[in-house]
C-alpha cells in the first residue's frame, strides 16, 4: 500500500469501511439469527407435539378419563344411597312435621342432607372437568373413531348431566 491509497481511503470516509467490512458481518449475523429462530420455533413445535401426543401422554390421558368416569359413576351411586337414607327417614316420620321429629333424627337428617350436597357438588366439579377435557383438541383420541387397539366401547363424549337437586 502506498501513501496515495491511504489518502484515497481517508477521502471516502468511514462509511465505505463500514459497508465493506462491518456491513457483511452484520448481514450474516441477522440471517443466521432468523434461521436459528426459525429452526428453534419448529423444534419447539415438534417438542410440544411429542409431549402432548406421545404414547405415554396418550395413555395417561386415557387412564384419567377411565378413572374420572368410574369416579362419576361412584358419586352417582353414593347420591342414590344418601337419597335412599333421607327418603327412609322421611317415610319413618310421614305425617309429622320436621319440628316434631326427635332432635337426634333432625340432626342426623341435616348431616345426611349436607353429605348429599357435598357429593353432588363434587360430582358437578368432576363432570365439568371431564366435559372440558373431552372438548380439548389434544384429547380427541378418545373419540369413538379413534379408539386404541383392543378397546370396544368409547368413553362418553360428555358425562351425565350435572345434578342440581
Amino acid at each position: 500500500m502506498s501513501w496515495n491509497d491511504y489518502e484515497t481511503a481517508a477521502k471516502r470516509g468511514p462509511i465505505s469501511l463500514f459497508f465493506k467490512v462491518i456491513g457483511p458481518i452484520l448481514l450474516i449475523g441477522i440471517v443466521l439469527t432468523f434461521i436459528g429462530k426459525g429452526c428453534g420455533w419448529f423444534g419447539e413445535a415438534e417438542q410440544v407435539a411429542r409431549e402432548e401426543f406421545g404414547p405415554r401422554e396418550l395413555l395417561r390421558k386415557y387412564e384419567w378419563f377411565k378413572d374420572a368416569a368410574a369416579m362419576l359413576d361412584k358419586k352417582q351411586a353414593d347420591i342414590a344411597v344418601y337419597d335412599g337414607r333421607l327418603k327412609s327417614m322421611i317415610e319413618t316420620y310421614s305425617g309429622m312435621s320436621r319440628a316434631q321429629w326427635p332432635r337426634e333424627d333432625r340432626e342426623q337428617y341435616n348431616i345426611w342432607a349436607s353429605e348429599v350436597a357435598g357429593v353432588k357438588a363434587s360430582y358437578n366439579m368432576l363432570a365439568a372437568e371431564y366435559n372440558a377435557n373431552m372438548a380439548k383438541f389434544n384429547w380427541r383420541f378418545t373419540n369413538a373413531g379413534d379408539l386404541p387397539k383392543g378397546a370396544e366401547t368409547p368413553l362418553p363424549r360428555e358425562f351425565k348431566p350435572y345434578t342440581n337437586e
